[in-house]
């Protein structure tokens, strides 16, 4: 069951060389997409932490808080997960892991769905 709702469109892309994740448990999601309500908040890539939107500036602060929430034997085992949607420019998401290597959060992961791309 998912923990959080999301706010954001995330249409993964496809890929070939993909490996599961082992422990599920000690990996923290950033979701990055267009707004589901596109009304109110227009159509341009949001950063999605958690329950709610962010700004690139949030992001060691919620890694900060993630590796609280973890036991200190398994803080440096976490992985940061990025769940963008295939449309998404890639500016948002570079910035976004500048943030996590300022963070310290090194173990960077790209959600995908196993496919190829015709």
């Amino acid at each position: 069951m998912r923990e959080t709702s999301l706010r954001v469109k995330v249409k993964l892309p496809l890929a070939t060389e993909i490996q599961k994740l082992e422990k599920k448990s000690l990996v923290s999601y950033i979701y990055i997409g267009p707004p589901t309500n596109v009304a109110i908040y227009g159509t341009e890539s949001r950063i999605q932490l958690n329950d709610q939107y962010a700004r690139v500036a949030d992001v060691p602060e919620f890694v900060a808080s993630e590796r609280e929430a973890r036991n200190e034997a398994d803080r440096n085992l976490l992985t940061t997960s990025l769940k963008v949607h295939k449309d998404t420019k890639m500016g948002i998401v570079t910035d976004v892991k500048q943030e996590l290597r300022k963070a310290g959060a090194f173990k960077i992961n790209y959600s995908t769905l196993k496919g190829v791309n015709k």
